[in-house]
């Protein structure tokens, strides 16, 4: 089913925000802090309660130290990997 697939992919992406964050050894508070936001923010993002626009994932990763370009290279790996081992359709490549 269609939206399966794409829960599936949400839950790769939310689990690659904890990662980013705690790999950068920032707390949740500390992360919402460097946001401008509250801490329940942060957790309502990271369960998928609430969803992140573009924008603010490039402010998320900046507040990381991440960059977003690196940030979604990466995702589109993992999504890519899970593909090939869930089944599910390849992301198409962007044509340089």
């Amino acid at each position: 089913m269609e939206s399966e697939k794409y829960r599936y992919h949400e839950k790769l992406f939310l689990k690659q925000l904890r990662e980013a964050r705690e790999s950068a050894n920032v707390k949740q508070t500390e992360l919402s802090e460097a946001l401008g936001e509250y801490q329940s923010y942060v957790s309502k993002v990271e369960t998928g309660e609430r969803r992140l626009d573009v924008i603010e994932l490039i402010a998320w990763c900046e507040a990381l130290g991440v960059e977003a370009d690196d940030f979604v290279k990466k995702l589109r790996q993992k999504l890519e990997e899970a593909g090939e081992k869930e089944g599910l359709p390849e992301l198409k490549q962007r044509e340089k």
